[in-house]
């Protein structure tokens, strides 16, 4: 769904990623991990175009992609769930909701059961602003409203930060669901290791924006990746 090749990004004069070769397929999560200050979020933000790429070839789903705006890739069918949420928090959560609207035809226009299956808080809470949700239901939000654009690749970045363990298994069981499914591509930047690797099929460790380690769960023992997100 997601290939990467000499994926390079520049913030003013400061280089933040070198080359970065990546793959990520249908029907499967790829976790990419590292310490704090590696590159993993600016990855996201490349493949997002929420920062424009200095270099490199990006291909969505059999297709070569110019370098374009967050918006034009939301359109392309990525859809990104940034660190910190990122919800509205004047709007309403259905209103929140909606944004992902502008990504889809008009016929298409309407929130699926589906979503309110794996997020019931958010039925219950849909009249309330978004500010005041607390941050795991901020986080469900956020995640909900990417899934609104039917997305063929989602980004996840540290959607466990801050929330509390029942909700963490409920967001693991939705990637699960998601994955699962067989429709979408899925990274996942995540620091909380065993959250991640019971999730991921395919693993990246970035260091220095760089990757030094990369292989799927069946390659990749547990103790060597401890050891390479540990340096």
């Amino acid at each position: 769904m997601l290939k990467t090749e000499g994926l390079t990004l520049h913030y003013g004069g400061s280089q933040i990623l070198h080359g970065i070769d990546l793959q990520a397929r249908a029907g499967e999560v790829t976790c990419v991990m590292g310490t704090n200050g590696v590159g993993k979020t600016s990855l996201l933000k490349a493949i997002s175009g929420t920062h424009a790429r200095s270099a490199g070839r990006l291909e969505l789903d059999g297709e070569d992609v110019p370098r374009v705006s967050a918006q034009a890739m939301a359109h392309r069918g990525v859809g990104y769930v940034p660190q910190g949420r990122m919800i509205f928090p004047l709007l309403t959560v259905r209103e929140n909701l909606e944004t992902g609207f502008a990504c889809l035809p008009k016929s298409e226009r309407f929130v699926p059961d589906e979503i309110y299956e794996l997020f019931p808080v958010l039925k219950d809470m849909a009249g309330r602003r978004g500010g005041d949700l607390s941050g795991g239901q901020q986080q469900q939000l956020a995640i909900a409203r990417a899934m609104i654009t039917k997305p063929k690749l989602l980004l996840l970045d540290e959607p466990t930060e801050g929330i509390q363990p029942n909700i963490i298994q409920q967001i693991g069981r939705v990637i699960e669901y998601l994955r699962d499914q067989g429709r979408m591509a899925i990274i996942l930047v995540e620091q909380y290791f065993d959250f991640a690797y019971g999730l991921a099929d395919r693993f990246y460790v970035m260091e220095r924006g760089a990757v030094t380690v990369q292989g799927t769960k069946a390659e990749l023992s547990r103790d060597r990746l401890v050891a390479a997100v540990s340096v």
